[in-house]
């Protein structure tokens, strides 16, 4: 008799998927890439531990869909960041993964021709490249950490991190994150729930052990030193917002419980905007107005922007896409980006320093 197949059932083929050595051989980090991203952990850290007294803002597009209206905003974001770098830390949004509720666009690592076809090794090697781009340009990155084993291939060019409101409850993103050379921002959960985020800055703060790949690609035992950089993001929920002062305040006695220090991020988009693109500014603004009648916990905010205001949708035929436009969650456009910068940097740049000086 045959022996009946017990395993890969549901497989159709396993494509050899070049190792993080390889594809950092082939695409290297030159020193002046490496400065940029150390200098900008280094400025996140300083910010969390309150030695710097800026506001950090990672900002940037929903998803990078497009490298080279990618290039274009943060050539343009660099200009602004050099301006406002007195007040604000600008940090670019750079988001190659996406999550999906049900089914759509996995984003640019896993799908980067747009069309199914999934050259996850192809997504790979471009999103190196525009990491390395965006680095050369002089901006630290920030994104989110959606599948445990890209951030083997493309960590070393990351200054931020963001565990997702669908995965911060992860025990997998939890340990994951508890190795990363980056400060980690944990969201609460889409139905608004603190519990699980600050439980995930709590595991992440402590070593785990877990099943990955080493630079190799080789299957490995992972063991981590732990990661204290975590803190905690607000992104409302249930078509709620929470940046307002008594969610805040609520955010901050939940740290406090915990042990933990009352570091808070807003973000201005999703639930926080009812995922209004016209909305986010007026978030940032409230957050401001918080910090200027005295808070001491909101040390970031984040901002989903791009070239052009809104969001299409993917077409069949690629050529007719809006150039600089989001194909997944709608943002502000650039000149609303400017502004709401602007005026957060004059609002903000004599109250931080007396934060920091009365804390």
């Amino acid at each position: 008799m045959t022996p009946q197949a017990l395993e890969n059932l549901n497989i159709d083929a396993f494509d050899r998927m070049p190792s993080p050595a390889e594809i950092h051989a082939a695409l290297p980090v030159p020193d002046a890439v490496a400065e940029t991203v150390a200098t900008g952990r280094r400025d996140l850290q300083r910010i969390l531990a309150r030695e710097d007294p800026r506001l950090m803002v990672v900002v940037g597009p929903c998803s990078i869909h497009d490298p080279v209206a990618g290039i274009e905003y943060a050539q343009r974001l660099k200009a602004l960041s050099d301006e406002v770098s007195d007040t604000l830390l600008l940090v670019m949004r750079v988001y190659f993964e996406k999550p999906r509720t049900s089914t759509g666009w996995k984003g640019f690592v896993n799908d980067p021709r747009m069309d199914d076809s999934f050259h996850i090794e192809e997504g790979v090697r471009k999103a190196r490249e525009f990491l390395l781009r965006i680095g050369e340009i002089g901006l630290p990155a920030g994104t989110e950490a959606l599948d445990p084993i890209t951030p083997q291939y493309l960590g070393d060019l990351i200054a931020w991190t963001a565990i997702g409101a669908r995965t911060s409850e992860s025990q997998t993103h939890r340990e994951m994150s508890s190795g990363l050379s980056t400060p980690v921002g944990f969201k609460n959960a889409t139905d608004g729930d603190l519990g699980a985020a600050v439980n995930g800055i709590l595991s992440a703060a402590h070593p785990h052990s877990f099943l990955g790949i080493n630079d190799q690609g080789l299957a490995a035992i992972v063991r981590t030193r732990g990661n204290a950089l975590g803190h905690l993001v607000l992104r409302g929920g249930s078509g709620r917002p929470n940046y307002d002062t008594v969610s805040v305040s609520l955010a901050e006695a939940a740290l406090r419980k915990a042990g933990l220090p009352e570091n808070i991020m807003v973000d201005c988009s999703h639930a926080n905007s009812l995922k209004n693109p016209r909305l986010q500014p007026l978030v940032l603004h409230d957050c401001a107005h918080q910090i200027l009648r005295g808070n001491k916990s909101i040390v970031g905010a984040m901002v989903e922007s791009f070239l052009v205001e809104g969001n299409q949708p993917i077409p069949a035929d690629l050529s007719t896409l809006k150039y600089g436009c989001s194909v997944t969650d709608a943002c502000i456009g650039w000149e609303d980006t400017e502004t709401m910068l602007r005026e957060t940097r004059d609002l903000l740049k004599e109250a931080l320093p007396k934060r920091r000086t009365a804390s």
